[in-house]
């Protein structure tokens, strides 16, 4: 048996990170065994974990919770990848956020991971042409969540959103890998074209609360937004911008910013 849990660890060091931890959280609050138990320790898998969670939360009387979990569960394993960033998800929040303590953490109580599966799973539906199932994913991830991904969007993996309330990314927006952003960020449009109209944000960036990133421009590799910011053109790679319109106002100051995640402009980060 022992052998068999290190070949497991071995296999997936994050789900098995996630049900030590879980049980631990068992021991020491019986009262959420219930919640624990059937969110994590009643699972073979982060996947199947995955699909009850968001199933549970997404639910309504619209449509129940078994059809939300037999779509998310068909999801994940005709696209691996799903899983994958999932598990680069909740390493980018423990490793970014110091409000996070334990991996189990994002899969049960933050609402900016929970957002991204349900993101990736609806963006699965309209790769497939389920453009109405997709949809419904959206708006239940706005109503529950308070975050409103469009789900054509593209998003890379390793992404980090931090309190995540009021978060907008619209249909032609392109995330990439190793993202941070926190609360309030528009990546949005400028007008009423119905072309590719949405920000292309390079891997690594940095945007910080409250900035709006709108129309099609280029934010590039590891650079930094500043709260509050309203982004209108092109963002060279490795610099920060702020202000109302952005300018460029120094260099990002650190190779990896969203991984730092220093917002102070005046200060290297590292």
């Amino acid at each position: 048996m022992a052998q068999t849990r290190r070949k497991l660890s071995e296999l997936d060091p994050i789900w098995t990170r996630i049900r030590e931890e879980g049980e631990e959280a068992v021991a020491k609050e019986p009262l959420l065994g219930g919640l624990i138990h059937s969110s994590i320790l009643h699972h073979p898998s982060l996947e199947r974990a995955l699909s009850y969670r968001m199933s549970l939360k997404l639910a309504s009387g619209e449509m129940s919770e078994q059809i939300l979990r037999e779509i998310a569960d068909e999801a994940m394993s005709s696209d691996p990848s799903i899983g994958q960033a999932a598990r680069a998800d909740i390493v980018a929040v423990f490793d970014r956020d110091p409000a996070c303590h334990r991996m189990i953490q994002p899969l049960l109580y933050f609402k900016g991971f929970q957002a991204m599966i349900a993101y990736r799973i609806a963006h699965w539906l309209w790769n497939q042409g389920r453009v109405d199932m997709a949809y419904f994913l959206q708006m239940r991830t706005s109503e529950v969540f308070g975050i409103d991904i469009h789900p054509a969007a593209r998003i890379g993996q390793g992404i980090m959103i931090d309190h995540a309330h009021s978060i907008v990314i619209g249909e032609t927006a392109v995330v990439g890998d190793n993202v941070s952003m926190l609360h309030s960020v528009t990546l949005g449009g400028t007008g009423k074209e119905e072309e590719d109209r949405h920000p292309k944000i390079g891997d690594g960036v940095l945007i910080g609360a409250g900035a709006k990133v709108l129309g099609n421009i280029r934010v590039g590799d590891c650079s930094r937004i500043a709260a509050g910011s309203v982004v209108l053109e092109e963002v060279p790679p490795k610099m920060t911008v702020a202000g109302v319109p952005a300018k460029i106002v120094g260099e990002a100051g650190c190779a990896q910013p969203s991984r730092t995640m220093d917002q102070l402009i005046k200060k290297s980060c590292g």
